[in-house]
């Protein structure tokens, strides 16, 4: 089976032409391609598929087999694959995703794609849609007891679920200790997404990320326009932001106007290879 490594921002994924090959079962392949190591390593796999009310499809599996709805990088990247590998000469797409339909527009440069701009659509705030298992119309600073202390968490749904919190110094926080805690805590019936997120001023915006499914990663792009959304609504930042990740940079927007949220950013191929079992 041929497939291809791309990362956006260091949030890196296998990627697989379902038009021209066959996946019988991703949720298995993802666990095992994605191991460090062992396998080709990423933290797991995207199936680019045809779609009947779209001009693509995309399924994503995490590195322990279990699908997400939906993944900011993950769109940058089939942006990329689509137009570079000539399955399409369009510069404005819609991807079909289980978190819903995708507008992406692609800045091609001399035959290139350079960067993506994607309508992440609209925030979900109803915890019950989230879903987080706590009352009221939305979950802005929730009290969490997480080890003896007291975090303050906003909840968001951008086609998959995230809990935000804010901190001093994102890159102090013990993640591999209270990322698990947060991802699987009762509140949460689907586990979660977690962001820790420094404010630097209005208009720049740190963070930190555990994924549910994959662990800490380089870069999410859901997350971060998740923690755009809880910032504006903390009345910390601006409704436009740069958001510094681990792996790089996001452009990041909430508009007023329509209410979708917007991101920016590059996408980029790492190697093809043969996988065989």
């Amino acid at each position: 089976m041929r497939f291809t490594k791309m990362h956006g921002i260091g949030n890196d994924y296998i990627y697989v032409n379902c038009f021209e090959e066959v996946v019988r079962d991703p949720s298995r392949l993802a666990l095992v391609m994605s191991r460090q190591h062992f396998g080709v390593g990423a933290d797991g796999l995207v199936l680019i598929e045809p779609s009947d009310i779209a001009d693509f499809g995309m399924r994503i599996f995490n590195a322990d087999g279990s699908e997400a709805e939906m993944c900011g990088n993950a769109t940058r990247c089939i942006g990329k694959y689509v137009y570079e590998r000539g399955m399409t000469d369009k510069t404005e797409l819609i991807l079909e995703t289980k978190g819903g339909l995708k507008q992406l527009w692609l800045s091609v440069e001399e035959g290139k794609v350079s960067r993506v701009r994607v309508d992440m659509g609209t925030p979900e705030l109803d915890p019950q849609k989230i879903p987080v298992d706590l009352p009221g119309e939305i979950a802005l600073r929730h009290r969490l007891q997480i080890m003896g202390q007291t975090w303050f968490m906003t909840c968001v749904n951008m086609g998959n679920p995230h809990a935000v919190f804010f901190v001093r110094d994102p890159e102090v926080i013990d993640l591999p200790l209270i990322g698990p805690m947060i991802e699987h805590h009762p509140l949460f019936p689907r586990r979660t997404n977690v962001e820790f997120v420094r404010v630097i001023d209005r208009g720049v915006l740190q963070m930190r990320v555990w994924e549910r499914g994959a662990g800490e990663t380089l870069a999410c792009g859901t997350g971060a326009c998740a923690a755009l959304v809880a910032a504006v609504l903390t009345g910390l930042s601006d409704r436009t932001v740069q958001m510094k990740l681990s792996g790089g940079n996001l452009g990041l927007q909430w508009n007023a106007d329509d209410n979708h949220v917007y991101q920016s950013g590059p996408a980029s191929f790492v190697f093809d290879g043969d996988w065989i079992e």
